[in-house]
């Protein structure tokens, strides 16, 4: 062995014990470590079975060590520590006796001279040889850490027994003496010589010397009284509860209370006194007023179908005029029940109808105190007047709505149901955007006098005119009546003769045609001459195939519209009329003439 370097064995890494395996010493026998005086002289002779063991750390290591982290366990890349160098003599005298007896097992030492050695500063722990590391030459005589250590007493301190180990260690290890008492700083010993005559100092360092504290549970405090704030606790908690269950009992009899009586106190809000109920005549309150007496509501049933129309009173004999569509149903053999406005009702009689103008008169008996509707005159009709419309929508009688005259003279024609044109109507129209709904039918248009200026009779409907459920769809603004002068006529032939005439001019028209205006047809029917011989037309000089452009100076673009213009005057008015032959434009006059209706 060369001076000052260490030939034992390879140093091994320490391990902690493994769990369930014991090694027991005698209790009168101190805890066996490892002679630290010298290592083998030859390899061979050390043990081959001992496992490198820790350091034991004196007390005031242990100390110092509880109060930092706890050093990092050397990894392979840490530097092997520099050989030791010459140590300096040492007196024999402290070297005649060793700190420890010696080891009989040769395992490596727990400890330095002594639990009452100076702590060293904590340091990193570095790879140990099998019998510890020497210290550098520069620190020897030293604590470890560069600070000169005082001279010890001569006599070593008693080693304690170590009790038993908790957990049973590897074979050829020794678990470490348990924590001891911190004892006073005392002077180190003096090193053990080696076969060169030097003493060496070892590195040491115990990973499990660090004092260990014990397991607490978290609590309260030794001697508190807990179970006095238990119950006083449980006294509040049933308090609370109690008083919550009081004031909910007081809060649900004071809501009850208030919800049958009403409150605490009678409430009274402020109204205003009755009026004397009257209304300006020209307003919508006023005309309706005054027209609703006069309106009633006509329950229409036949053998196949059933209706709803409305109608209005022209006189006290009980005639009442509606539309011809609303009593179409009862037929010959129906039955027709009038509801006047005050609830009395009456059985009615067809007097005379006219499907070419949607027109028919109803008379009931026995009824007194009937209250006629006055009549205006639709001619002086302007476009923004007012009007106020009164029927029976979907059976709602005595309803009432108002709106404006939208437009007048406007050409329509309704029914075609039949499907051979017979109960087609031609009316020049007046039209009104006041809401007229399914049941309006045969009720009177009135204006700002409460005057009838027309009795409605179409609307016109979204799209198909056809509601999901099968019945007709309502309205949207666009309401059609009949003006109150061409009702007036038909209703004084119908209540005279039964039927109504319709001023004509002797042609038949192509209905087919799709150019402007109403063209004259080439034929007839049953293949006679589309202009009747001895005519209207035939006296003016009208041949077939001429296309007539205009009615008394208004423009003309079908044969519904000429129809319309046409059935707006009476038998025997005198009409001008313009007309396309070959491309030429030509005006004649005519007189027109009559025809009964249907």
């Amino acid at each position: 062995m060369e001076d000052g370097k260490s030939t034992g064995p390879k140093a091994k890494w320490w391990s902690r014990p493994t769990p369930g395996r014991t090694t027991r010493t005698a209790p009168d026998e101190p805890t066996p470590v490892a002679d630290t005086a010298a290592p083998a002289a030859d390899p061979a002779d050390a043990p081959t079975d001992a496992i490198a063991a820790p350091d034991a750390v004196s007390a005031t290591e242990a100390t110092a060590g509880s109060s930092m982290a706890e050093p990092e366990t050397p990894t392979a890349d840490t530097p092997p520590a520099p050989a030791p160098g010459p140590v300096p003599d040492v007196p024999a005298a402290r070297l005649t006796k060793p700190l420890h007896e010696p080891d009989e097992y040769s395992t490596p030492p727990y400890g330095g001279p002594g639990p009452w050695a100076p702590a060293p500063p904590v340091q990193r722990p570095v790879p140990t040889p099998a019998h510890g590391t020497p210290v550098p030459p520069q620190y020897a005589g030293t604590n470890g850490a560069g600070i000169p250590t005082q001279p010890a007493p001569a006599s070593p301190a008693p080693t304690q027994p170590a009790p038993a180990a908790p957990a049973p260690a590897p074979t050829g290890f020794t678990p470490p003496p348990p924590h001891t008492p911190q004892q006073p700083p005392q002077q180190p010993q003096p090193q053990p010589q080696q076969p060169n005559g030097a003493s060496t100092q070892w590195l040491q360092y115990d990973p499990w010397g660090a004092p260990r504290q014990p397991l607490t549970n978290p609590g309260p405090p030794l001697g508190a009284d807990t179970g006095r704030k238990k119950d006083r606790r449980g006294s509040l908690l049933v308090g609370a509860v109690l008083l919550a269950l009081v004031a909910g009992g007081i809060g649900g009899g004071i809501g009850a209370y208030i919800e049958r009586n009403g409150g605490l106190t009678q409430v009274e809000l402020p109204q205003a006194g009755r009026s004397s109920g009257g209304r300006a005549p020209d307003s919508v309150a006023g005309i309706a007023a005054s027209a609703l007496p006069s309106v009633v509501t006509l329950h229409v049933s036949g053998s196949t179908e059933s209706g709803t129309g409305t109608g209005f009173v022209l006189d006290g004999s009980g005639h009442i005029l509606t539309n011809n569509h609303v009593v179409a149903p009862a037929g010959q053999a129906g039955e027709i029940t009038v509801t006047f406005s005050g609830g009395e009702t009456a059985r009615g009689e067809v007097v005379g109808k006219d499907s070419g103008y949607d027109l028919a008169v109803v008379k009931v008996t026995g009824v007194s105190g009937l209250k006629p509707l006055p009549l205006g005159n639709s001619d002086n009709v302007r476009v923004g007047d007012p009007v106020v419309a009164i029927g029976a929508p979907f059976d709602l009688s005595n309803t009432v709505t108002s709106g404006i005259i939208s437009a007048k003279d406007r050409p329509i024609t309704a029914g075609g149901e039949k499907g051979d044109g017979s109960d087609i109507s031609y009316v020049d129209a007046l039209q009104t955007d006041a809401p007229i709904n399914p049941g309006n039918s045969g009720g009177p248009l009135v204006d700002a006098d409460a005057h009838v200026i027309g009795i409605n009779s179409a609307i016109r409907a979204a799209d198909s005119g056809a509601s999901e459920e099968g019945g007709q769809a309502g309205s949207i603004g666009l309401g059609f009546a009949i003006p109150i002068n061409q009702g007036k006529r038909v209703a004084e032939e119908l209540i005279n003769t039964g039927r109504a005439t319709h001023p004509v001019i002797g042609v038949t028209l192509d209905m087919k045609y799709t150019g402007d205006g109403a063209r004259v047809g080439s034929k007839g029917a049953e293949g006679k001459s589309a202009v009747t011989p001895g005519g209207p037309g035939a006296k003016a000089g009208i041949r077939p195939g001429d296309v007539i452009t205009e009615v008394d100076g208004q423009r003309v673009h079908s044969g519904e519209e000429l129809i319309v213009k046409i059935r707006a005057h009476r038998p025997g008015d005198r009409l001008d009329l313009a007309l396309t032959r070959g491309g030429k434009d030509l005006s004649i006059s005519l007189t027109l003439g009559s025809a009964s209706g249907t």
